[in-house]
């Protein structure tokens, strides 16, 4: 008998801040996401090779990048990746204009697990739908 459940999400998780990777990383892999980590933009080049993924989840900076230009130069790498990105300065425009960006969405922080869970169970829909109407 086949199984009709989707197979899960994979999402890259970029962020160059071990601690709060791990912490991100451990809300994602509890709701049975495939979970790929990278550290800095080389390392998110490689993941998108291996295996690309069904979503970016990015802080507001990689080192010193702007965690948007990232996203934007990712998106080079894997066209349509919807991106998140997890912020603490959500009131910052920077932040706000991005949003507006097609498939790019924002969540606050500090959050709590579920509604991080729920956004990006969100996101994801939004973007099986939309590939769903296009195909």
């Amino acid at each position: 008998m086949d199984d009709p459940s989707p197979s899960p999400a994979t999402i890259l998780l970029l962020d160059s801040d071990s601690v709060m990777q791990a912490a991100l990383r451990d809300v994602l892999q509890s709701a049975n996401y495939l979970v790929e980590t990278a550290g800095d933009i080389g390392e998110a080049i490689d993941r998108i090779a291996q295996l690309p993924p069904d979503l970016l989840v990015i802080r507001p900076y990689i080192n010193s990048m702007p965690g948007s230009m990232a996203a934007d130069y990712l998106r080079t790498k894997c066209p349509g990746l919807p991106v998140l990105i997890v912020a603490g300065f959500m009131e910052d425009d920077r932040v706000d204009i991005r949003a507006a960006i097609k498939d790019f969405h924002s969540f606050p922080e500090p959050f709590r697990r579920l509604d991080l869970l729920i956004k990006v169970k969100e996101v994801l829909t939004a973007a099986r739908r939309k590939s769903l109407g296009a195909g």
